[in-house]
This record gives C-alpha cells, structure tokens and sequence, in this order.
C-alpha cells in the first residue's frame, strides 16, 4: 500500500517487531475477499508493546504503560500496515478460517481483530533464496569440483548414512530388549524412553532406561469418568424403582401371523 511508503523509521522499526516472532503476539488466520490474510488482536499488540523484549529495541517510540501503547498503535494504524476487520462465520466447518471485513471507520479497539497487509522484513527470504540458488548450481556443477571437495562430500554422506543407519539399529534393539523384559520382569524396560519424544536431541536420550509403568489419569479425567459412573448408576436406580411399582413399557400391538390382506367395505369407501 502506498500509505506505508510514508511511514517513518521508528514507525517501521515497532511494525516490524509486532510482525516478528519476537513479540509473542499470536496471530490467527482469516478469509478476506477469498485471500487467506493473518490477523491479530489489539490486546495482545499491547502486551507486546509493553514486554521487557520490545524495551531492550532501539529506534522504537518508548512505551511505559498500556496507554502509550495504545496511543502508539492509533498513530500506525493511517499508514495501513494493519486495519480493524470485523470477524464473521467460518468460512467453511468449525475450525477453518473466519471471514474477515473491513471496517470503515478505522480506531483502536482493545478487543477488536486487526488485519496484516504487511509481510514484514523480507532480508531473510532473500537470504534463503539466494542459498537455495546457490547450493542447486553447487550439486549441478558438482562433477567440476576439486578432487579434494569431492572426496570429502563422499565421507560425510557415508557419515550421515552412517548416523542413520545407528538410528535404525538403535531402535530396533530398544524394541527387541523391551519384548524381552516385558516377558521376563513385567511390565518392559524402555531404553532411551524418549527417543521418539517431542525435545532436543541431547534429552533424547536422557534418561538411560525407564521402567514402562502405566501414565496415571489426570485429575480431569478422572473426574469426567466419576461423573459418568455417577449418572450411569442414577439411571440404574430410577429403572429399577420404576419396575419396582409396576410401571412397564406400553407394548406395541401385534399382528397375528395369519392375518392377511382384505379388501375395503363400503363403509370404509369415501364416497
């Protein structure tokens, strides 16, 4: 947008942290006029504002409290960087994006949504794009290489086929001495239990072995199957008072099976 040609320094330099990573601002996903564009909400532009990471940047409007910030973002909003949206109905089942409008008369709104029309500081995608450019023509032209280079990209795939060939070996003899332990001394020894976990790589493989003892259920959980115990055993009880004073379901006529077709009197005919 033209608007944000206009815009200071100090200004760009506060669009460009709340588009950051750095901010800690979370961003959602809308539908406007059939683009998928990321909006924001106001509250958390604040909280970003007013975070000890936004106090340690240079160039940037200081910010004492969630006044300022508020007054710093009415102050951003002309030069369109981000506009106030109103969110509708999903744009298709429960957990797809949100139709997004915009809204006419553009103010800072605490709990109001803002669009990004902004993509932030493109320097790292031009970085990776030039890598990318340059490790193609690098694979290409790898038949003019020195003989030294060469040799020594040949070692380090054989390293890294290597590392995953211990990978694999590792986790087949992990699941051959759980099968093991788990006949011998139930219930199994794991080695490295959190090989395949969500963590670094050093905490993969710490602790050495953990016993396989059954996860205990949450206290939620816990609660939610009381609850249902609970009412199960209420309808017990009332089907069995019920029963228990002689009230019964009302049973259905029944046809007999010799019963067959018949044909209509005249009383039965309209006339």
């Amino acid at each position: 947008m033209e608007q944000q040609t206009h815009a200071p320094p100090e200004v760009r330099n506060v669009v460009n942290f709340l588009r950051s990573s750095s901010s800690g601002m979370k961003t959602r996903v809308g539908v406007l006029n059939g683009k998928r564009v990321d909006y924001f909400k106001g509250k958390g532009a604040v909280k970003a504002l007013t975070s000890p990471a936004y106090a340690k940047l240079k160039n940037v409007p200081k910010v004492a409290n969630e006044t300022e910030a508020q007054t710093l973002i009415q102050s951003i909003i002309p030069y369109a960087f981000f506009l106030l949206v109103d969110r509708g109905e999903p744009s298709g089942g429960a957990n797809s994006p949100r139709h997004i409008q915009i809204i006419q008369q553009q103010q800072f709104v605490m709990d109001g949504y803002f669009a990004w029309f902004y993509e932030g500081s493109q320097i790292m995608t031009y970085i990776g794009g030039a890598a990318m450019v340059a490790v193609m023509l690098a694979g290409v032209m790898f038949p003019l290489w020195p003989p030294i280079m060469r040799l020594g990209t040949w070692y380090l795939s054989i390293a890294v086929l290597g590392l995953i060939g211990l990978f694999f070996a590792i986790a087949i003899v992990r699941l051959i001495f759980y099968i093991i332990t788990v006949i011998a001394t139930p219930p199994g020894i794991w080695i490295f239990p959190k090989l395949f976990a969500d963590v670094g790589f050093v905490e993969s493989f710490i602790p050495l072995y953990e016993w396989d003892y059954p996860k205990k259920k949450s206290k939620r959980k816990e609660k939610e199957g009381g609850e249902k115990d609970k009412s199960k055993a209420d309808r017990k009880s009332k089907k069995s008072k019920e029963t228990a004073n002689g009230i019964t379901a009302p049973v259905p006529p029944t046809v007999s099976a010799g019963a067959g077709p018949r044909s209509a009197t005249v009383e039965e005919v309209e006339e």
